[in-house]
């Protein structure tokens, strides 16, 4: 593989910009999105909390509603968009009237209990219709203001209050005995700061947010995805090759930029540019990561790991379990179909270098899962062949037409 790629913008910003846009008193401009089924998902559901948006080629145009947000007239389906789900109940909170929350398959099995449980702290009411914490789920506002406790799991709970306490009708005081995935809640309060939202942080264990706050308009143009950029790190570090990212930025937010000093460590040689990355693969080695703050890199950097020399422990990452899947055990079963030496650990992975053989793999509807199959299948002997890998398109649909351009050969087939 050899070449320049250019990496699509990140989700995580993507569908934060769509929210702040719509809570905004004004119009927005959002600069390069992403477009994805993910995105899409959130951008149909801030159409029914009533945002005009006008759809261009390289940008989207909102009107937001400020604190004037419409009922949805019907219940609002987020697809297999998890940060949809958990923001979108903290907007219903916001809301005079009921919202009902559902998803696919998946969505209705992701665990929201701890995020319903603040909401109704603060004067809200939210629950889940089988009673198990998970959707659907009913939402009614509004959002008073108050104190709650959030053990944040997923950074997404406590990025949902966040971004909507400051549309409470009082202030509001978030405590965070625990919290996983910080840099995205960091992603979340640069948000903020661009919209002059008020807050007070103490080190991430407690925020003091004023009610009553108003959002502006804004345009920002959205940075490169970190997260998609891992699978093309990952496939120059497994084949020895050396790949171009363009649009990637180490001053963003993003926790997988994380990623590069990973396989930098292993390894791979790396140069950083202004607005790109230069990888190459080299003899990689094992070692111990943390992997808590980048859930979203287990996949790609476990398969990264077969090909190292030595042991690799990828550690304390409970939350990887409560993703789209189990990805923990998930790519301990479908590494294990080609060849890998993999061990399950409760909070992660250890994987020993092994020579992986092509297989027949199940990506599980996961679209982390299928690219980093595909990563892993490129520097297995023989063919490999990947069920479900129709959902890569949840975040980057461009994947296989961009690892083709690169030089991987990817046939996509109906079977």
């Amino acid at each position: 593989m050899s070449g320049r790629v250019d990496i699509p913008g990140s989700k995580s910003h993507t569908i934060r910009a769509l929210v702040c846009a719509l809570l905004s008193e004004g119009n927005s401009e959002i600069i390069a999105p992403l477009h994805s089924s993910d995105t899409r998902s959130c951008l149909d559901m801030i159409r029914q909390y009533g945002a005009k948006v006008t759809e261009k080629k390289d940008r989207w145009l909102i009107a937001g509603r400020g604190k004037d947000l419409l009922v949805p007239d019907n219940v609002v389906d987020v697809g297999n968009s998890g940060t949809s789900l958990y923001f979108g109940i903290g907007v219903a909170s916001l809301v005079k009237g009921t919202t009902i929350f559902t998803g696919d398959s998946q969505i209705r099995n992701r665990p929201a209990d701890g995020l319903l449980r603040a909401i109704n702290d603060l004067g809200a009411q939210a629950f889940s219709s089988r009673d198990n914490g998970k959707p659907p789920l009913v939402i009614q506002g509004r959002m008073t203001g108050g104190t709650t406790s959030v053990e944040a799991v997923t950074s997404q709970y406590l990025s949902s209050l966040l971004l909507t306490a400051p549309g409470a009708m009082g202030d509001t005081n978030i405590l965070v005995p625990l919290l996983n995935e910080a840099p995205y809640v960091t992603m979340t309060l640069d948000w903020l700061e661009l919209l002059n939202i008020q807050y007070s942080n103490n080190k991430m264990k407690e925020f003091f947010i004023p009610g009553r706050q108003t959002f502006r308009g804004f345009s920002r143009q959205i940075p490169a995805d970190f997260s998609s950029a891992t699978f093309f790190l990952a496939a120059a570090a497994v084949t020895g090759s050396t790949l171009e990212l363009h649009g990637l930025d180490f001053k963003d937010s993003q926790g997988d930029k994380e990623v590069v000093n990973i396989l930098e460590k292993m390894g791979a040689v790396v140069e950083k540019k202004k607005q790109s990355i230069v990888i190459s693969g080299g003899s990689l080695k094992g070692g111990t990561f943390d992997l808590n703050a980048i859930p979203d890199a287990l996949p790609a950097l476990s398969v990264v790991a077969c090909f190292a020399d030595g042991e690799t422990r990828l550690t304390r990452v409970p939350q990887a379990r409560l993703k789209e899947t189990d990805r923990i055990a998930v790519m301990h079963r479908e590494l294990s179909r080609m060849g890998a030496d993999i061990e399950e650990l409760e909070d992660g992975l250890v994987i020993r270098g092994s020579r992986l053989r092509g297989a027949q793999v199940d990506g599980h509807h996961d679209h982390r899962v299928v690219m980093a199959l595909a990563v892993a299948a490129m520097g297995a002997d023989g063919d490999t062949v990947i069920d479900t890998a129709e959902s890569v398109a949840v975040t980057f649909p461009t994947f296989p037409e961009l690892m083709r351009q690169a030089g991987a050969s990817i046939e996509e087939t109906k079977e």
